[in-house]
């Protein structure tokens, strides 16, 4: 595969006794090339300055020796030249980050006529795993199922675009799809500095703790990997998330893995990071009376709920402070209520006490 205008050299391997070389080209009834062995060796190379459409096909060499005559062609090779048409675009079904045994399917999409399709899988220094699909002129897609996902299909793709009459022509390639793939070792421990509940404008630090051994980590919000981070030869890594605002509320999970690898551990178990300040406080206060159930809304009072503590003990004695929020956005909180203070003593009289929370704020809040 050579990017169109890029050089390229066509090595043909022979005998020690050749005379000449000759490189053909399919659909060329005469030889495209021709040259002499180099330096008494056994070998010669056939130079294009500048590959084009043109230049991409199959080619094959042969030799003469003074002897034998004419030796067989060569096995045929392939010259790929990318580049020619515009890229596609490739994604993940359902998504880039699939569990161990899942099931994941990858798209690529053009929105010219091209109707083959070409899947490549970097390998290292092995030749990239390449599959092909067909479609009908004008369909402008190709669903490749990878099928049931285990560690070996972490890694990163492209595709190309080709039309059928033209089949070594293919398009510039599509941007890299990193596939990540989790569940392969035991799961980290993910925790928040200073705290899970913290004030919009504050910072806040996550920490992912894992066996030793790893030294490459990611970080999750709402099912979706961020951009991963490496941090390499650190135990402990952090993850500082700056000085907070609305976006950051959420429910986080960390993974770790090794270097150069996209193979992950299972998912450390969920963190919710609550974010405060985000709408007007609420009102708090201890209303000694008839129980209902924690958390109860009262129905003539739609921003007021009511939580129950009962029975009365020493061990509830201490200040209290209320939140509140809305169901659409459950990580994103009110500014603190004014702090209540309770007080147990001996001779309490009340078997039970509410803690009444009024809220000023409807459903049409927004954050701020």
């Amino acid at each position: 595969m050579v990017t169109t205008g890029r050089p390229v050299t066509i090595w043909c391997q022979g005998s020690l006794q050749a005379d000449v070389y000759h490189l053909y080209k399919e659909r060329v009834s005469k030889p495209v090339n021709t040259e002499a062995p180099q330096d008494s060796s056994n070998k010669t190379s056939f130079s294009i300055e500048s590959v084009s459409s043109h230049t991409a096909g199959i080619f094959q060499c042969a030799y003469n020796t003074s002897r034998n005559g004419w030796s067989e062609r060569s096995d045929p090779l392939p010259l790929v030249v990318t580049g020619v048409f515009n890229a596609p675009s490739l994604s993940a079904h359902p998504g880039p980050v699939v569990a161990k045994g899942g099931n994941v399917s990858l798209s690529c999409s053009s929105e010219s006529t091209l109707d083959i399709f070409h899947l490549l899988k970097e390998g290292g220094a092995d030749t990239p795993r390449h599959m092909e699909l067909r479609t009908y002129p004008g369909r402008g897609q190709a669903v490749f199922p990878v099928g049931t996902v285990n560690a070996s299909h972490g890694g990163t793709y492209r595709c190309y675009a080709s039309h059928s009459a033209y089949p070594y022509v293919w398009s510039h390639p599509s941007d890299p799809l990193h596939l990540e793939v989790t569940g392969m070792y035991k799961e980290p421990s993910l925790s928040a500095l200073p705290g899970s509940l913290v004030l919009s404008g504050d910072s806040l630090t996550l920490q992912c703790r894992s066996e030793a051994g790893f030294d490459r980590f990611a970080l999750s919000k709402d099912e979706g990997l961020t951009p991963l981070q490496s941090l390499h030869g650190q135990h402990n890594p952090d993850f500082p998330l700056g000085h907070v605002n609305h976006t950051h509320g959420g429910q986080y999970r960390c993974y770790s893995g090794h270097h150069l690898s996209y193979v992950w551990s299972t998912p450390s178990a969920p963190l919710d990071i609550l974010i405060a300040g985000i709408y007007e406080k609420p009102s708090l206060s201890l209303q000694p009376g008839p129980s209902v159930s924690g958390g109860e809304k009262d129905m003539a009072a739609p921003f007021q709920a009511n939580f129950t503590i009962s029975p009365v003990t020493s061990d509830h004695e201490g200040t209290y402070k209320c939140y509140s929020s809305h169901s659409t956005s459950p990580y994103l909180l009110s500014l603190p209520s004014d702090p209540l203070e309770l007080r147990v003593s001996g001779s309490f009289s009340y078997s039970r006490i509410i803690l009444n929370v009024i809220s000023q704020c409807d459903l049409r809040c927004d954050p701020v």
